[in-house]
């Protein structure tokens, strides 16, 4: 090994006692480190003791990671927030204060949303887990929130029913204090709102990042349709404005939640007439000839034949339940109701073929998406694909098992 020293030494002269000892504390140091590094299960001390390496070199554990074997639930918890017990046993317990609850009590879904045959993407999906609790029967009870909204015009209403609705449905149930009352006048009350805020902010929320790229008052023919489901431990709870839907899946038979909101259904013909607007039948029958659905939110062009208020229907749960949909027209214009249940039963038991990008980007985001779910969503999209669907094609897949 070369020796470096920071004298200057002559070629006739030998290095100097200060150069051979440094260079030789240099050795020493440098064979402690390989010591250190390289050490086996014992090390031999000065005084010829061995004694085991955790004593010499103790291992620096980090606080957060400290209980990463416990029964941690959450991924990247703040450990500030989680309370221990100790059981009988002597094992501790680790208790989420603040963060979400146990992945084992929350629903297991699946979303898939494709653009489809369109040039835009114009859908918006969803997905709440526990975004509310609430006193039912003495009990509190957790909810969990799903929406498929299916935009037209442009995107940025359906992505306000997004960003928005689900606050505003839970701020409606705080106003009960925190108690289940009545959830029909509850859900008229929040898409009413959100009605509101759209119309109020047609014209902030168009500008160079909005692709329809607008100006007003042609941003009033912006709108969205909205279908909502709360599931909660005993009930399903569905708010429908437009022509998205919910179908629920029990004991194998298909059992629609909402009913589609078209211009020529015989009852919104009725309050569109009433209210001195018409139906005029142009490809598929449309309010004033323009817009293929009675109901939505936005559209104030088309106010007031057009309503933003929802139909709510209220289901008791079964545990002959399997599974609820929510998709938009999309889907629905080209697959039965039958035929989609069949789909999500299927991928549920385990049979059906698995959907390649099942847990891809669609899924992402969502911290308890369900394989089987997301393989049911992703299939029930390629088969309204494969049936020249013409629209974005938006679903999602809800477990409603209770014994899995």
């Amino acid at each position: 090994m070369t020796e470096i020293c920071c004298e200057n030494v002559s070629e006739s002269s030998e290095s100097s006692p200060r150069c051979r000892a440094s260079s030789h504390a240099a050795r020493q140091r440098r064979m402690e480190l390989r010591r250190v590094r390289f050490v086996s299960d014992v090390s031999e001390t000065e005084n010829g003791l061995k004694r085991k390496r955790l004593e010499l070199y103790p291992a620096v554990v980090s606080r957060k990671c400290s209980n990463a074997v416990e029964d941690m639930t959450a991924s990247d918890g703040d450990m500030s927030s989680l309370e221990t017990e100790t059981g009988k046993s002597g094992s501790k317990k680790i208790f989420l204060k603040d963060a979400p609850i146990s992945s084992a009590v929350l629903p297991k879904f699946g979303v898939a949303s494709l653009c489809g045959r369109r040039r835009d993407m114009e859908d918006a999906v969803a997905v709440h887990p526990s975004f509310c609790s609430v006193v039912d029967d003495g009990s509190t009870a957790k909810l969990h929130y799903f929406g498929v909204y299916d935009g037209h015009g442009c995107s940025h209403v359906a992505t306000k029913c997004k960003d928005r609705l689900h606050d505003i449905v839970k701020e409606e149930l705080e106003i009960t204090a925190g108690r289940l009352t009545d959830w029909k006048k509850s859900m008229e009350r929040s898409f009413s709102r959100l009605e509101t805020e759209v119309t109020a902010c047609s014209e902030d929320v168009l500008g160079a990042s909005c692709r329809c790229e607008l100006q007003a008052p042609e941003s009033d023919a912006v709108g969205s349709t909205a279908v909502v489901s709360v599931v909660t431990p005993g009930k399903i709870i569905v708010a429908n404005c437009g022509d998205s839907r919910a179908v629920l899946c029990r004991n194998g038979a298909a059992v629609p939640l909402s009913t589609d909101h078209k211009p020529d259904r015989p009852d919104e013909l009725d309050r569109i007439e009433t209210a001195g607007g018409r139906v005029i039948f142009w490809d598929v029958p449309r309010v004033l000839g323009m817009l293929a659905m009675s109901r939505a939110i936005g559209d104030n062009y088309l106010k007031p034949y057009v309503s933003c208020e929802p139909e709510v229907t209220i289901t008791d749960r079964s545990d002959e339940d399997e599974c609820l949909i929510l998709a938009s027209d999309g889907l629905w214009d080209v697959v039965s109701n039958k035929t989609a249940c069949d789909v999500a039963r299927m991928c549920l038991k385990g049979k059906g073929p698995s959907a390649t990008c099942s847990l891809g980007s669609d899924n992402a985001g969502f911290e308890n998406s369900d394989k089987a779910c997301a393989d049911a969503s992703m299939l029930l999209t390629k088969l309204a694909l494969a049936r020249r669907s013409s629209d974005n094609v938006s679903v999602v897949v809800i477990d409603l098992r209770k014994h899995v």
